[in-house]
């Protein structure tokens, strides 16, 4: 599985300025994801359609702030670094800038 550790990335919207840790780990062969920001209580969510190719995941967040909307993401890995975005409803793209492997 691709991305597996813990990262953190710089995050930089009109909502929200800091940074983002994401866990990323396997669980009965899924992956398994935690996300965290700074001073912020991070929403419910779910993750679906999660897939590799390469070293790019790409799926679809599902959140309750959100209901019935998905936001998909993409994160490309390079070794210690990772760099991805989020197309949110209503804000659109989110950068994922600067990822680093701190786990």
């Amino acid at each position: 599985m691709v991305g597996l550790g813990k990262w953190k990335f710089f995050v930089d919207t009109m909502f929200y300025r800091g940074d983002a840790v994401l866990s990323v780990g396997e669980k009965n062969g899924k992956y398994d994801i935690d996300i965290s920001l700074t001073g912020v209580e991070v929403p419910d969510f779910s993750i679906s359609d999660m897939s590799a190719d390469g070293n790019t995941v790409t799926g679809n967040v599902q959140t309750s702030m959100l209901k019935g909307k998905d936001i998909p993401f993409s994160c490309t890995f390079d070794g210690d670094t990772a760099n991805g975005f989020l197309k949110v409803p209503f804000m659109g793209k989110v950068a994922l800038k600067d990822g680093k492997k701190i786990g």
